[in-house]
């Protein structure tokens, strides 16, 4: 009598081809991921606010952003440009006579920043950037980037000292260009010497691709995407906005 061979059990069948696909799934799964994290970044860095609601819109440059083509920028949408000129009490930023220039040649308005140094008396820092921005009627609001914090200083600064500092260095730089300043401080600045909350300046915030809040009030300028990539740079660009 011949035997039948026994039937292949259908469970196993179907344990295996679960196992061959398991892993194929798993690779979809990560390569959707990883398609969704690309086109994520990649708006990202042509993201900003829409012009239709923010009509006034803008850039930082410094020397860290290379070669700026303004016109371009300008023709991207730009009506304005704060430009990094001096930092501290001897630091200056090299491409600040050219890109103010190059800014005011394509027609844009022009601002200059200041960037504080806690480490740093108000009176050094005043004339480092007393020295290096015309006293200009044109020229928009000066702004102080506020970002330094004073923990990593030689000697200890207090709380109270950094708040006096800027203070007289609003003052200062004030008394040269006959304008308020704008102050811009980051959010950890701003946690640790509440500048917002004791200088009554319009206020610069940063944050990307939402409103920041962390002044405690409105503010008037907003750097909405730090790392913007226009056809105006190599570099991306710092891209903000106005307040409408």
């Amino acid at each position: 009598m011949v035997r039948k061979a026994p039937r292949k059990s259908p469970r196993r069948r179907a344990g295996k081809c679960g196992s061959r696909w398991l892993p194929r799934l798993l690779a979809l799964v990560v390569l959707i991921a990883l398609f969704g994290g690309g086109w994520a970044w990649w708006e990202s860095r042509s993201w900003r606010p829409d012009e239709g609601k923010w009509a006034d819109q803008g850039a930082l440059v410094g020397e860290v952003d290379g070669t700026v083509r303004f016109a371009t920028l300008k023709g991207l949408g730009a009506g304005f440009v704060y430009l990094e000129a001096s930092r501290g009490a001897d630091g200056k930023d090299a491409a600040f006579p050219d890109n103010f220039a190059a800014a005011r040649a394509a027609g844009l308005q022009i601002g200059a920043v200041h960037r504080f140094d806690p480490c740093a008396r108000a009176d050094g820092q005043s004339a480092n950037f007393v020295t290096t921005v015309p006293r200009d009627v044109e020229l928009l609001p000066p702004a102080i980037m506020l970002e330094r914090t004073a923990e990593d200083c030689p000697e200890r600064v207090s709380r109270a000292a950094v708040q006096s500092e800027v203070m007289t260095l609003v003052n200062q730089i004030e008394a040269h260009t006959g304008k308020p300043v704008i102050l811009a401080p980051s959010e950890d600045f701003e946690q640790g010497y509440a500048v917002a909350a004791r200088i009554d300046r319009n206020l610069w915030l940063s944050r990307n691709w939402n409103e920041p809040t962390y002044g405690g009030r409105p503010w008037l300028l907003w750097t909405a995407n730090s790392a913007f990539q226009t056809e105006a740079a190599e570099q991306p660009l710092r891209w903000m906005v106005v307040r409408p």
